[in-house]
């Protein structure tokens, strides 16, 4: 285990941080996800584009 210091009292980490999950969330009907990261990778694979609706690929 390593040891933290904060305001210069040392501790020790008794756990070691979890991993953040990707979250979808929801706001006056848009969706945003929390893992932009690997969003954007995906993207960047398979790019889909909309106008009006209708949807295009690149």
């Amino acid at each position: 285990m390593s040891t933290l210091l904060y305001r210069g009292q040392s501790y020790a980490a008794h756990q070691p941080s979890a991993a953040k999950s990707c979250v979808e969330l929801t706001y006056r009907h848009e969706h945003y996800n929390t893992c932009r990261e690997q969003i954007r990778a995906e993207m960047q694979q398979h790019p889909v584009l909309s106008y009006r609706g209708i949807r295009y690929s690149k």
